[in-house]
């Protein structure tokens, strides 16, 4: 359920791309009638119109899911705060100048940011930041949470520059297929990630419970 809930901005983005796609001139006429005013230029070409619609839907979608949060008076998490940030300082660029670049950069951002979190918090402050994030739920042996830690180091700090490459090599010029992957294939990836990850700790913690 909570991977549904976590998926939920990338689903609308991507079905809402979709849509402004098949329905371009549509979604071109919606957004210069009422967005021409935070747009540069005040319109934008019917190839524009998906990524900006896209963007809308997405921060749309986050701002749901807070609110969502709030109104169950839970706390919001630090990562969907951040996220939010995120989609709407990079959405808010893409939607100005009408360019998929600034959007296709934040998913980079997001992965290099957990990145460097999880380095400067060791390296700063010689705290574990996926141990303490986990450790209410397993025991693991001191040296199995340092390699842990260095793996989603390296798993965030690959996937930023897997972003990059698939945005701007593999499919340079095409956004629809880099939306598919931001949707899917980065989704997917860190689903095998985590899969091979708990398959090794679960060795470890039964080797500890023998």
């Amino acid at each position: 359920m909570k991977f549904l809930f976590d998926f939920f901005p990338l689903l609308v983005f991507f079905i809402s791309y979709k849509w402004a796609g098949m329905n371009a001139e549509l979604a071109q006429t919606w957004i210069n009638a009422h967005m021409g005013g935070m747009i540069s230029g005040g319109s934008v070409t019917a190839d524009q119109s998906a990524i900006v619609i896209a963007t809308l839907a997405g921060i749309a979608a986050t701002v749901l899911q807070i609110s969502y949060v709030l109104a169950r008076r839970r706390k919001v998490d630090f990562v969907l705060w951040m996220s939010l940030f995120m989609f709407a300082f990079f959405g808010g660029l893409t939607i100005y100048f009408h360019d998929e670049d600034f959007i296709k950069w934040k998913l980079t951002v997001i992965y290099w940011c957990f990145a460097l979190s999880l380095i400067g918090g060791q390296l700063l402050f010689k705290k574990n930041l996926m141990r303490k994030s986990m450790e209410h739920v397993i025991q693991l042996p001191d040296p199995i949470w340092r390699r842990v830690n260095l793996a989603w180091m390296a798993f965030f700090t690959a996937m930023g520059f897997l972003n990059l490459y698939v945005a701007f090599v593999l499919f340079k010029g095409n956004t629809s297929a880099w939306v598919s992957f931001k949707a899917f294939g980065s989704t997917s990836i860190m689903f095998v990630f985590i899969v091979i990850q708990t398959l090794y700790l679960s060795k470890h913690m039964k080797d500890e419970e023998a």
